[in-house]
């Protein structure tokens, strides 16, 4: 991925994060997915009190991107947690697994910190997906 893609699409989570509902946790999270398109979809976690009706940022941009007509993303980036960065959840990446494959790569930075970016793939953070086949 090219720095210049990962770090707007950095900026673009960083943003995200800030309409974050997480009055519960109090831990804000932004997600920002690349189209195929070139489109850049955003989202933030949405709490409930109700936790397991929370919806992480990254299923957000996800399915926006999806219900827009979307089907190809090119990388995501994440920003949440201080003093290291917010990984996503198993069923975040399943999500992904449903439209990218192994080498898709992940943009990982902390709130308090959005200038170091990990870098991982999908692969690496979901080795084994759920398939039907």
């Amino acid at each position: 991925m090219k720095s210049l893609s990962g770090k707007r699409l950095v900026r673009a989570a960083v943003k995200a994060a800030g309409a974050s509902y997480s009055p519960y946790s109090r831990f804000p999270v932004g997600a920002a997915l690349l189209a195929g398109n070139g489109k850049v979809f955003t989202g933030c976690n949405v709490e409930n009190a109700s936790y397991g009706l929370t919806i992480c940022a990254e299923r957000v941009a996800i399915l926006k991107a999806v219900s827009a007509g979307c089907r190809t993303f090119k990388s995501l980036a994440v920003a949440g947690g201080k003093g290291q960065a917010a990984r996503p959840c198993g069923a975040c990446l399943q999500v992904l697994a449903e439209f990218c494959g192994p080498d898709f790569p992940l943009c990982l930075v902390a709130l308090d910190q959005a200038d170091d970016i990990e870098r991982f793939s999908l692969g690496e953070l979901l080795p084994q997906t759920f398939a039907l086949k």
